[in-house]
C-alpha cells in the first residue's frame, strides 16, 4: 500500500511540505528494522532492547526510505487499540466500526531528515493503513507535549490530561480518519 500527499490541517487546507525532488519510499518493515531509530531519536539513554514493545509482534511497522540510505530514515508502528476509556456500546445506528481506533507509537524521524515533510508523509501513510487495513475511523497517540504543535498542524486534537513517562510530559492526541485523510499529490512517494 502506498499513499501520497499531505494531511489536512485544521483549517481544511492541504499542507505540501515534502521537497518536490525528494524520492521517498514508504514500505512495511520488520519491527527489528525500527529499533535503532526508535532508540537514537526517542530514548537515547535506553538500550535497543528497552525500546521494543511487548505488543510489537502484533503491530504494523512502516519505514520511510530515500535512495541513498539502506536503513529507514523515519519509522512508525501501528496497533489495533481502542481509545482509552472507549466502550463499544451500540446505540441506534452506531456500530463498533464507526468508532474503531488504531494507535500509532514509536514515531521517529532521523534528525538530519526532519523538516522535509517525511514525517508528514509517514504519518499519512500510517493513517491510511489504519483506515484501510485495520478498519479504524480514528487514529491516536501519546504525543510528547513538545511535539503537540506539529501534530495539531496535521489535524490532530488533544484529549485527556497530560501525564508523564519518566521525566517526559505527554498528551493524548487523535484524528478522525475520513476519505480526505489520504489525498493524492504530485510528490514522489513510491
Amino acid at each position: 500500500m502506498h499513499c501520497t500527499g499531505s494531511l489536512s490541517g485544521t483549517s481544511g487546507q492541504t499542507e505540501s511540505e515534502v521537497k518536490p525532488n525528494l524520492v521517498l519510499r514508504i514500505t512495511p518493515i520488520d519491527v527489528d528494522a525500527t529499533l535503532e531509530l526508535r532508540q537514537s531519536v526517542l530514548w537515547p539513554s535506553l538500550s535497543i532492547a528497552d525500546v521494543r514493545l511487548a505488543e510489537d509482534d502484533n503491530g504494523l511497522h512502516f519505514g520511510a526510505f530515500v535512495p541513498q540510505y539502506k536503513k529507514p530514515i523515519a519509522v512508525i508502528s501501528l496497533f489495533d487499540e481502542p481509545l482509552p476509556g472507549q466502550h463499544f456500546v451500540i446505540c441506534g445506528n452506531d456500530s463498533p466500526s464507526q468508532r474503531k481506533s488504531a494507535r500509532f507509537r514509536k514515531f521517529a524521524c532521523g534528525p538530519m531528515h526532519q523538516n522535509q515533510g517525511i514525517g508528514s508523509q509517514l504519518l499519512q501513510h500510517a493513517a491510511e493503513a489504519a483506515r484501510s487495513t485495520l478498519g479504524a475511523s480514528i487514529i491516536w497517540c501519546d504525543a510528547r507535549t513538545s511535539s503537540s504543535t506539529w501534530y495539531k498542524k496535521r489535524g490532530m486534537i488533544e484529549f485527556g490530561d497530560t501525564f508523564y513517562k519518566g521525566d517526559v510530559k505527554y498528551i493524548r492526541m487523535k484524528m478522525s480518519l475520513d476519505a480526505d485523510t489520504c489525498k493524492t499529490s504530485a510528490y514522489n512517494v513510491i
